[in-house]
């Protein structure tokens, strides 16, 4: 069982109450070591720069046993300073890096993406028109799930990355979406997002909608799920969007759920690793089972 996961891999500087602090993150990055966390052997494909916070992105995911296929990065690596809004809401600024970030596919990342059993996109470049025309040749027949995490801080036109994003959803066997992308992309309506999803050609549709739970809308029907109660308070939510993702595309890699409870099963379990994911700081996906044992002393977003 193997996936390979394409999109951002960068440095979270985080200025809050209790002062200035770095953590590694990424929302493709957040999947990829979700992914492999779950058992599944994983390849990350992004940019990183050959400096000290590249050195940093590839110890952390050495740490976690994700193989990672650097495209070069000449501006260096990505970085985003993070604040919170008055609602507590985190806000982000990127650097050059991360709104310039670009993927040439070479043979081994070619290679990759044949074998894989799934190809996870995360946090993409859909508004430039080359970016997506290269990803599209790369994936050729492979399964794909997506996920737009649009940034507005990082994109430059909203009508070309809807169009760019549309385009692969088209032939995903997943996307997923939330209540922020539909905010950015679509005027706020979820579930007219997800039925244009679906009317496009997306096989099935993971809408996760906060304190609402989730909803898989996929050939076999619409399947709910509340968020998931797990001891200890909410810390932090950021990475619940890209746990959940990591979960259900490692149930995909395992093939297509077959079943109605299957799905259920499939989703009621990726409400829980999202629930664990923000029983703690940072990105890093957690499990229940995971939530008990000692911190290994790795750090992320």
């Amino acid at each position: 069982m193997s996936a390979v996961v394409i999109g951002d891999a960068l440095i979270d500087e985080i200025r809050d109450a209790s002062g200035v602090r770095e953590l590694v993150g990424g929302a493709a990055l957040n999947v990829a070591v979700g992914l492999r966390r779950l058992g599944v052997d994983t390849t990350l494909i992004a940019m990183v720069g050959d400096d000290e916070a590249g050195g940093h992105i590839r110890e952390y995911l050495s740490d976690h046993g994700v193989r990672l296929i650097a495209g070069p990065s000449p501006l260096g690596s990505s970085r985003a300073l993070v604040t919170r809004s008055p609602e507590g809401e985190p806000q982000y600024v990127f650097n050059d890096a991360a709104r310039g970030r670009s993927i040439r596919y070479d043979d081994e990342m070619r290679q990759a993406i044949a074998a894989a059993d799934v190809v996870a996109v995360s946090c993409f470049p859909f508004d430039v028109p080359a970016e997506v025309d290269a990803l599209a040749d790369a994936l050729q027949d492979a399964r794909i799930a997506v996920d737009p995490n649009p940034r507005s801080g990082m994109m430059s036109d909203i009508e070309e990355f809807v169009r760019g994003f549309e385009r692969l959803a088209a032939r995903a066997e997943l996307v997923k979406v939330g209540a922020d992308d539909a905010a950015l992309l679509c005027d706020g309506d979820l579930d007219t997002l997800r039925t244009r999803l679906r009317e496009l050609g997306a096989d099935a549709v993971l809408a996760t909608a906060g304190s609402e739970g989730a909803v898989i809308e996929s050939n076999a029907g619409e399947f709910r799920a509340p968020i998931a109660s797990l001891p200890g308070p909410v810390i932090d939510t950021v990475g619940a969007g890209d746990a959940t993702l990591a979960a259900v595309a490692a149930g995909l890699a395992l093939g297509e759920p077959k079943t109605d409870a299957e799905w259920q099963q499939l989703l009621d379990r990726a409400m829980l690793v999202a629930a664990a994911t923000c029983r703690t700081e940072g990105g890093l996906l957690r499990t229940p089972e995971l939530l008990a044992e000692a911190q290994r002393g790795v750090h992320g977003s």
